[in-house]
């Protein structure tokens, strides 16, 4: 039995022991509203009735001009897996372990889906279809979860809640060019169509017609993905369910264009949220119908927000607030989201959006804007902006996400520089404002247990089986604090290669792992520290041994390095091999004496999925590029 087969056996006994309750009586004793959710996938607010011209969505707009426009949305996380875990949870992704992509977790017993609390209150919950929370989905979240689920299957007086995800917007179906891209056109009406001359460029991309094509596909898609809204909202109209039913339309994160999808940027996190609702519920969205409403919503808040609709109280542990309806709380102050590994690319940054301002941390700024992940390498835009960088053909801003490094601290007026293109974090006039802003989010790191401070394999490894969310809160287990004081010091500068020497004896290995994660950073500036690095290669743990390899690599020991990182391929572990391999694409040519052990684990990693999948596509990239 394979891992995930046995986390789903576990989970679906764990769910059968749940009792529900008799629910239809309950939902009687309260007139509940129905609630309705249409979801895109990779979409920023790029609608008609956001202000963008070169949009055409008469649907959405016609919604936007029923009910409330929000203009201040922001997913936690620039990625499905993630942002759908806080969702389902109320949860920070981060504190429960679901923070990778596709890293999947056991659900600890005590973490329930929103839906569980509405159906103990008499809702009849669907989804249609995709859940992607980063845990097997108990049998109790859903009345049914399906590409048939649909709220016309519900028993007779009962309430419902009811999901539709529309996928025709992900970043996979975007992509398409030439004779596919005249007939997608073919298919629309001259007023649907986009052209490709007229697509809006931000100062990031170079104007080229393929990058053109690509936008105007997007927008496309957008168009297509209005239709699809439109037809679900004529079946609740056919129903006669309209002034029964609380609407909600958003997208689960940034579009899935380079700079969106994956980044802390607005146009990462800042997605479109409408909500319709009709005269009988009023009292529970108070603004007029067409209002924009420019309150700070956190997609964390969700869960609490429709329970509060629900006239169900929200747990006192999720860490959303309800920003509508009977327990609706005092509008937040700032938003925080959250930036980890996804498919080949290890990464992990933090950002806190405080009113106008947002202020971003990167854990890893010695790693390209946009390292090389093969799923997006798909996307004409990014084959664009590398063939023309390869060429020394982008300038100024059109070269801004082929840096290879990045600061280690952002800061954006997003007032005047919505796109966060000019970062003041280094000027002295706003150095009140980075320190005010950095310690508001280490605040929150450390109050929501931010289990990023662990490498993956670090955190599966102490939880022992179980969810993370378990042992997070033990600092007996997980002293988070002293391993934060350490992740700080990366992108410093050599100032702090004492403290990392003494750091790199520590007796916790996540401290070691920083420590020598920041001697990476430093480049050749960590040679005061050869010594210890070179013992480290020999740590206990493979988080840390890897992290020292890197590190080895630019102070004269990559023979040593490459030699552990090629073990490390060898090992058992599918995301430990995963480790391995991205450290070796990130320190490229001098890979090139791993190469037969790189050859074995692509054969290994055949056919595996996530992880492996995502290992084997890593190495084959870097060995056809050791090899040509």
């Amino acid at each position: 039995m394979n891992r995930r087969q046995f986390i789903k056996n576990a989970t679906t006994v764990l769910a059968s022991t749940t009792v529900l309750g008799t629910m239809a009586s309950c939902s009687q004793k309260k007139n509940r509203p129905n609630i309705l959710w249409l979801t895109a996938e990779d979409m920023s607010p790029v609608l008609r009735c956001y202000g963008d011209q070169y949009a055409y969505t008469p649907h959405l707009d016609k919604l936007a001009a029923e009910g409330v426009r929000y203009s201040r949305c922001f997913a936690n996380a620039p990625l499905c897996t993630p942002a759908r875990s806080s969702i389902i949870t109320g949860l920070f992704a981060s504190s429960l372990g679901t923070q990778h992509l596709r890293g999947f977790m056991p659900l600890a017993p005590q973490i329930k889906g929103y839906p569980e609390y509405l159906r103990q209150a008499g809702y009849y919950c669907t989804n249609n279809v995709k859940e992607d929370y980063n845990f097997v989905t108990p049998e109790s979240f859903w009345d049914e979860s399906s590409e048939t689920a649909h709220w016309r299957k519900r028993p007779e007086g009962r309430p419902f809640f009811a999901i539709f995800n529309f996928m025709t917007t992900h970043q996979s179906r975007t992509r398409y060019e030439g004779k596919e891209f005249d007939g997608v056109n073919a298919e629309l009406s001259p007023q649907e169509r986009h052209d490709p001359a007229q697509a809006p460029l931000p100062p990031y991309y170079p104007d080229t017609p393929r990058v053109r094509t690509n936008i105007a596909a997007f927008y496309n898609q957008v168009t297509l993905m209005d239709k699809q809204v439109g037809e679900i909202l004529q079946q609740l109209e056919e129903d006669g369910l309209v002034e029964e039913t609380i609407v909600f339309f958003y997208a689960d994160h940034g579009s899935g264009l380079p700079r969106g999808k994956r980044w802390l940027f607005t146009t990462g996190l800042h997605v479109p949220l409408i909500i319709r609702c009709p005269e009988k519920y009023r009292h529970l969205l108070p603004n007029e119908p067409g209002a924009t409403s420019d309150e700070l919503v956190s997609f964390v808040d969700f869960p609490a927000t429709v329970l509060s609709l629900a006239d169900i109280k929200p747990p006192a542990f999720w860490h959303g607030q309800a920003f509508l309806g009977k327990y609706k709380t005092a509008p937040r102050t700032e938003v925080y989201a959250i930036r980890d590994r996804v498919d080949e690319v290890l990464e992990m940054s933090r950002t806190i959006i405080d009113g106008d301002w947002q202020y971003i941390r990167n854990f890893f700024p010695h790693r390209p804007r946009m390292q090389r992940s093969f799923y997006s390498e798909m996307t004409p835009i990014r084959q664009e902006l590398r063939r023309l960088h390869k060429a020394g053909q982008l300038k100024d801003e059109q070269a801004w996400l082929m840096s290879q490094t990045k600061p280690a601290e952002e800061l954006y007026n997003l007032k005047q520089d919505y796109l966060g293109m000019h970062n003041l974090a280094d000027q002295e006039a706003y150095a009140d404002r980075v320190k005010t802003m950095h310690d508001k989010l280490y605040a929150w790191m450390l109050e929501t247990r931010d289990l990023s401070l662990l490498h993956e394999t670090d955190m599966i490894h102490r939880a022992k089986g179980k969810m993370p969310y378990e042992f997070a809160h033990d600092d007996a287990v997980y002293p988070i604090a002293k391993i934060l004081r350490v992740a700080d010091m990366v992108g410093r500068g050599p100032d702090y290669v004492e403290d990392l020497k003494v750091a790199l004896s520590d007796d916790d290995s996540a401290v070691r792992y920083w420590a020598a994660t920041a001697l990476a950073a430093m480049g050749s500036k960590a040679m005061p520290a050869r010594a210890e690095l070179q013992k480290a290669l020999n740590d206990e743990w493979p988080w840390v041994r890897f992290a020292a390899a890197e590190a080895c690599c630019s102070i004269g020991l990559e023979y040593e390095a490459v030699q552990i990182l090629a073990a490390g391929l060898m090992k058992r572990d599918i995301i430990t091999n995963l480790h391995a391999a991205e450290i070796l694409v990130v320190i490229d040519e001098k890979a090139r004496p791993a190469i037969p052990h790189m050859k074995q684990a692509i054969q290994k990693a055949e056919g595996l999925p996530d992880h492996g999948w995502y290992m084997r596509e890593a190495l084959l990239w870097l060995v056809d590029k050791l090899e040509t």
